[in-house]
């Protein structure tokens, strides 16, 4: 069929389909890096599969989780690297997960842009295949959606969903009570919260990315892009150890806001801020900013990317697990009676 007409094509409206079509052929090794027992399908399905009896669940309940990477993405783009920021995106996600005591199994990715580059998109996504491959969690689909006039010079964004399982009955918090133990896992940055005021404080200093670090070793920019530590393997091997009553993921909020969400009504806690040192980068920020000690809490890490609230009996047991994982631990606190989070100490 043939008329005379100039037509207007999807591609000419800034649309590439067959970029699309390459990308998805660029990552498929890399999502099936991820394949995992109760993977059913790989990418370009309408849908992802997933078999729950395979992975070897008898009774279970589903959790899902979704996040974003917030504007860390900002420094990604402006730097050009863009190899990491996955990683961030499936930590995110996955952590969260944990800490309802489930086991991540599937990951689904949303990436958006103005113009596709396919190259660019193929090192963000193997980025999250990394994410997933060490969480033990199958990338089985997404969506990447070019979209000219959205976003700009380069710009794109990124989103992520992840579900996971347990067995009916085994959901935490569970049984946390006035005296349990908390141990704190280091984190191994600012991870992916609090970046509006980072880029604030940068943009104070005059600094560019390619600047050397004042707090530490290689570029700025390579610095703050160090990607989110992944806690899953080791959190998962504590809770089948047993004694693990609730884990809380440090996130937006410090850990003023978030260890208060797996407390009980009527609980509380104390954490002794001279239990750990303040990472150079948060002293870096503080010192810069004029921030105190109290708003640094609930606004970055600080230094613990997660709290595992164990049983008394099981903390020195759970600890030498924990840095038999590769982790480094230290023993904050205790939950006490009461309501919040009291600090003893100084950390500044």
């Amino acid at each position: 069929m043939s008329g005379g007409k100039n037509g207007l094509t999807y591609a000419a409206a800034g649309v590439d389909i067959d970029a699309g079509n390459a990308l998805v052929e660029r990552i498929k090794p890399a999502a099936k890096r991820t394949s995992r027992a109760g993977t059913v399908s790989g990418l370009g399905g309408f849908g992802a599969l997933f078999d729950l009896k395979a992975a070897g669940y008898q009774d279970p309940i589903l959790v899902a989780a979704t996040d974003g990477v917030g504007t860390k993405l900002r420094i990604a783009i402006d730097t050009g690297r863009v190899d990491t920021i996955g990683i961030d995106l499936v930590a995110m996600c996955v952590n969260d997960l944990v800490c309802q005591g489930a086991e991540p199994l599937m990951f689904l990715d949303y990436f958006a842009t103005g113009k596709l580059d396919v190259d660019q998109a193929t090192a963000i996504i193997e980025g999250i295949a990394q994410g997933c491959a060490d969480s033990g969690c199958a990338l089985v689909g997404g969506e990447t959606a070019e979209m000219p006039g959205m976003y700009h010079g380069g710009d794109f964004d990124l989103a992520g969903f992840a579900v996971g399982a347990m067995e009916r009955g085994t959901a935490l918090p569970e049984g946390v009570a006035e005296g349990d133990v908390l141990l704190g896992l280091a984190s191994n940055g600012v991870h992916s919260n609090g970046y509006s005021l980072v880029r604030k404080v940068v943009e104070l200093t005059g600094l560019g990315w390619d600047a050397a670090s004042p707090f530490g070793e290689g570029n700025l920019g390579d610095a703050l892009l160090a990607p989110t530590r992944l806690y899953v393997t080791q959190c998962l091997a504590a809770i089948r150890a047993g004694g693990v009553h609730g884990l809380a993921h440090i996130t937006g909020g410090g850990l003023t806001e978030n260890l208060p969400r797996v407390l009980p009504e009527g609980l509380g806690a104390t954490i002794d801020l001279g239990a750990w040192t303040l990472p150079p980068v948060f002293r870096w920020l503080a010192e810069t900013a004029g921030m105190d000690e109290a708003e640094l809490l609930k606004t970055f890490n600080s230094g613990i990317g997660m709290i595992a609230v164990v049983a008394a009996d099981r903390a020195a047991a759970l600890r030498a697990l924990f840095e038999a994982e590769g982790e480094t631990v230290f023993t904050l606190g205790t939950v006490t009676a009461g309501a919040g989070v009291a600090y003893t100490g100084r950390i500044l």
